[in-house]
């Protein structure tokens, strides 16, 4: 018996690659989160948004929990995910350019 609300997810060759980031910024308004990954280089004093992901206020907080369940799970598998704690939680943005 087949499921009735099955979702058919296309991924196309461009998308399966992905876009490597090592930082995130993310802010919000009162209807939505705004998630941009950046890849930041070492030595290079300018990095460029990679990509932009905008969310509306339950599908961030289901993407935090989904996040949680597989950390949790990696961890379960692969030991603690340890955390720099020289690198500081918020690091100053200043954007420039069009969004």
């Amino acid at each position: 018996m087949e499921q009735e609300n099955q979702l058919n997810i296309e991924l196309t060759d461009e998308v399966a690659g992905g876009v490597y980031s090592n930082l995130a910024i993310i802010s919000h308004s009162e209807t939505e989160f705004i998630v941009d990954y950046i890849q930041v280089m070492p030595g290079v004093p300018k990095a460029k948004v990679k990509s932009r992901i905008i969310l509306n206020p339950q599908h961030a907080k289901r993407l935090l929990l989904a996040l949680k369940e597989n950390i949790d799970k990696y961890e379960a598998n692969f030991g603690q995910i340890p955390i720099n704690q020289n690198i500081p939680n918020k690091i100053p943005f200043n954007p420039k350019g069009q969004a």
